[in-house]
C-alpha cells in the first residue's frame, strides 16, 4: 500500500466516531408512493442521472461525495475541502437544467425536493448519521417544500436551514441570490425552525400562507399538511358554501383564537377564508337551532365557553 493510501487509511480510523463538518444534502422524488413497480426503476435512473450529471458539470469528483439510496431519494455529504456555494449555486441550477431536460419527453414530471444544511456529521459502515442529518430530510419532506412544488408546478425546490442561509446564502454569490429565498417557519418533532425555500429560476415563493406546519407525510395528495397538534399552529380553510363546525360558513361570527377574516366576495369569486393564527376556529351565521346549544370548549370545572 502506498504511503498516502495507508495516511488517508490510518486517518479514516482515526476520526471514524468524530463528528466531521460536512454538507447534508437530501433529496426526494415527489409523489414517488404513486409510481408502480415498473416504473420506480426508471424513476430511479432519472434521479442519480439529474444528480450524477450535475455533479461533473459543476466540477465536484463523483468519489468525493458520500451517497446514500433512499429508494425513492439520494442522502449525499459532501466534505469541507469543497466550497459549499459551488453546490448551493452552480450545482443546483445544473440539477434543475438537467432535471427540465429530463421532463421534456415525460407525461408525468419528475419532481425533486433538495434540502441542504451544514453541520456535524458522523461516518460509519453503514453511513452517515446525527443532527445535521435528520435535519437535512425533515426540510426536504416538510409540507412547505413538498406544496411549493405543487402549487408552483415547478420542477425543483431547494430548501436550507436558517443557518446556511445566513453563513452562505445571504452573502450572495455565482449563481445565489438570497432576494430569490423566502423564509418559512416549520413545526419539526424537535421543536419549530426557520427555512428559506428557492424555486431555480423563479423569484422568491410566497411562503406566507404555507407555515408553520409539520414536516413530513404521505405521499398523496392533500396528505402533506396532515400534522397533528404541530399542525394546529396554523388552520386555513376555503369554502364556497361549506359547513364548519355544525353551521352553514357564510362569512359571520367566528369562536376561538385571533382570527383574520376575509369577507364574502373579497376575491370576486363569493369564496370565504378565515386563518386561525392560534386556538380552535368555528364560523356560524343564519343558523336556527331546535334546541339548546353549546358552542366552544368545556374546560376544568366553569362550563361556560372557552
Amino acid at each position: 500500500m502506498e504511503h498516502g493510501a495507508q495516511h488517508r487509511a490510518a486517518h479514516e480510523a482515526f476520526d471514524a466516531d468524530e463528528a466531521r463538518y460536512e454538507l447534508v444534502i437530501s433529496v426526494d422524488a415527489r409523489r414517488s408512493g404513486q409510481y408502480n413497480d415498473a416504473e420506480k426503476p426508471r424513476m430511479r435512473q432519472r434521479i442519480y442521472r439529474v444528480l450524477e450529471s450535475a455533479l461533473a458539470q459543476s466540477g465536484v469528483a463523483r468519489d468525493a461525495v458520500h451517497r446514500e439510496d433512499r429508494g425513492d431519494g439520494v442522502l449525499m455529504s459532501v466534505p469541507g475541502r469543497i466550497p459549499v456555494s459551488r453546490l448551493l449555486g452552480l450545482w443546483t441550477v445544473e440539477v434543475h437544467e438537467n432535471l427540465r431536460e429530463e421532463n421534456g419527453s415525460l407525461l408525468v414530471p419528475l419532481g425533486l425536493r433538495v434540502a441542504m444544511h451544514v453541520g456535524p456529521v458522523r461516518h460509519d459502515s453503514r453511513g452517515i448519521s446525527g443532527r445535521a442529518v435528520d435535519l437535512t430530510c425533515r426540510l426536504a419532506d416538510s409540507s412547505v417544500a413538498r406544496e411549493l412544488l405543487d402549487r408552483e408546478r415547478a420542477d425543483l425546490v431547494l430548501a436550507v436551514s436558517d443557518s446556511l442561509y445566513a453563513d452562505v446564502v445571504q452573502a450572495g454569490g455565482k449563481f445565489i441570490d438570497p432576494a430569490r429565498f423566502a423564509p418559512a417557519r416549520l413545526a419539526l418533532k424537535e421543536g419549530a425552525v426557520t427555512a428559506w425555500f428557492h424555486l431555480p429560476g423563479r423569484p422568491a415563493p410566497d411562503t406566507g400562507a404555507l407555515g408553520p406546519r409539520a414536516a413530513g407525510g404521505d405521499d398523496a395528495p392533500g396528505a402533506a399538511g396532515a400534522g397533528g397538534a404541530a399542525e394546529a399552529a396554523v388552520a386555513s380553510a376555503e369554502h364556497p358554501r361549506g359547513d364548519v363546525d355544525g353551521g352553514d360558513v357564510d362569512g359571520g361570527d367566528v369562536d376561538g383564537g385571533d382570527v383574520e377574516d376575509r369577507e364574502d366576495g373579497e376575491d370576486g369569486d363569493g369564496s370565504v377564508r378565515y386563518t386561525a393564527l392560534e386556538g380552535d376556529l368555528s364560523v356560524h351565521r343564519h343558523n336556527v337551532y331546535q334546541q339548546p346549544v353549546h358552542i366552544g370548549r368545556v374546560t376544568g370545572t366553569d362550563k361556560g365557553k372557552d
